[in-house]
């Protein structure tokens, strides 16, 4: 996953969500191709409440030197983010929710590889489990966060069945509060039924940004022969 989709309907927010967090995120701008280093809205806590602001995707830790990272952040696997250098803070004390209309992946059985629009079956938001962290860790001057991901067996063929951990409406903040077990919490979480249909190869350009994205296509005529895919994508 390296790709996702926000732009939310007043029709799509679960009943069970926070009325003041739907509402924002309905007030929120419309994004259709969030990459690296973009911004997206999430929902977290810093100590004031629960609130929806907009973080740049691939978290930057704390104390790096610089505001990067030569690693590839935008997620994190669950069974390393608890003892990784780089999660390891922001899993104790930085949880937050990543909502999404849906992303996008890539099969990889076919060639050259095609896109994957995936979605809540039921035309909900999905509430994807991240962390979030601060740079650098005396001055609030970039917010960045990460996408927890897990095997999903709620993935349809052909994708391979691993994506982000979703959180139902209810448990948004219980986990943005901290679950006395996290990983125990994101494990057990019963993940929504998913759809999946080919999309156009034009989400591989960061700066192709519109509701058109979405539209299904027929591989047969969004075929390149030349194209193997979108190289940033390993999925």
């Amino acid at each position: 996953m390296r790709r996702f989709a926000q732009a939310f309907l007043p029709e799509a927010m679960p009943e069970a969500l926070d009325p003041r967090v739907a509402a924002a995120l309905v007030d929120a701008p419309e994004r259709y191709n969030v990459a690296v280093r973009k911004p997206a809205a999430v929902v977290l806590d810093r100590g004031a409440g629960v609130v929806v602001e907009d973080f740049d995707w691939g978290l930057v830790p704390s104390w790096s030197k610089l505001p990067e990272t030569k690693y590839t952040t935008v997620t994190a696997r669950l069974d390393r983010a608890p003892t990784s250098r780089i999660y390891r803070r922001p899993w104790e004390s930085r949880r937050c929710v990543v909502p999404m209309t849906g992303y996008y992946k890539w099969d990889r059985s076919t060639k050259p590889a095609r896109p994957y629009f995936i979605q809540s079956r039921d035309g909900r938001v999905l509430f994807a489990a991240g962390l979030w962290d601060r740079w650098p860790a005396d001055a609030p001057e970039l917010y960045t966060f990460t996408v927890l991901t897990a095997p999903n067996d709620a993935i349809p063929p052909p994708l391979v069945p691993d994506g982000p951990i979703f959180v139902p409406a209810g448990d948004v903040r219980a986990w943005i509060e901290g679950p006395w077990l996290p990983s125990r919490f994101l494990s057990r979480m019963r993940q929504p039924e998913l759809d999946a249909y080919p999309v156009s190869r034009r989400i591989r350009s960061r700066d192709v940004d519109d509701y058109t994205l979405l539209e299904p296509v027929d591989p047969r005529e969004d075929a390149d022969p030349s194209d193997d895919g979108d190289l940033e994508d390993d999925d």
